[in-house]
């Protein structure tokens, strides 16, 4: 299939990040639910420059440029709403992912951890960084993705050991339990309130 021919996604469901009271980021939405909220009161936009807040007021008299950064009304385009904060909710929800097999592979990003290889789903294996026969632990900070050449030539044995280096030290991720959003595909605006999360990826709610 062509690229020019797959369908695109509507600005509608492009992520915008939601903040509670205090700034503080606790999930991800659409913009589709989030110009919602900011109908009913319920959220505010964020001026990702200044970080003012806009009411819907405020927000349905600017002017957006026609493009995938607006949204189309019936008379103009509208700036769309990249990060909202929500105005009775402080609660901070927790960033520690549990640990399963899915949130392994994607903390891993699909990718063997020794040669940095993406095969396949089915030829990507769980390693145990020090063997569980010498102790090892089914944790975030001793489990990696391997593909099935590299585990099997590490074998029982520890990485230096089997002439294998680690890409990166494994280490329990930051993200609450949702489905997420890359950090390559965050808009630029989130930055500044997913700073040390970068690289990680966040979390989506509704």
């Amino acid at each position: 299939m062509d690229p020019s021919d797959r369908p695109r996604r509507s600005v509608l469901d492009a992520p915008t990040l939601v903040l509670n009271r205090s700034w503080v980021p606790i999930h991800v939405t659409i913009v589709r639910r989030a110009v919602g909220m900011i109908c009913r009161g319920i959220a505010s936009v964020v001026d990702p420059g200044s970080l003012s807040l806009q009411d819907f007021d405020a927000w349905a008299s600017l002017r957006g440029e026609p493009g995938r950064h607006s949204i189309r009304t019936a008379t103009r385009w509208l700036p769309v709403p990249e990060i909202v904060q929500l105005a009775q909710y402080d609660r901070v929800p927790s960033f520690e992912a549990p640990f399963t097999r899915a949130s392994l592979f994607r903390r891993d990003d699909h990718r063997c951890q020794y040669c940095g290889t993406r095969p396949p789903h089915s030829q990507l294996t769980i390693d145990h960084v020090v063997p569980r026969s010498r102790g090892g632990r089914t944790s975030w900070d001793n489990c990696v993705v391997a593909c099935v050449r590299c585990n099997a030539r590490k074998g029982d044995r520890l990485p230096g050991t089997a002439g294998l280096r680690l890409m990166r030290n494994p280490r329990a991720p930051r993200w609450t339990p949702h489905l997420h959003v890359r950090a390559a595909d965050w808009p630029g605006s989130w930055n500044q309130f997913l700073g040390d999360r970068h690289g990680q990826g966040f979390a989506t709610g509704t």
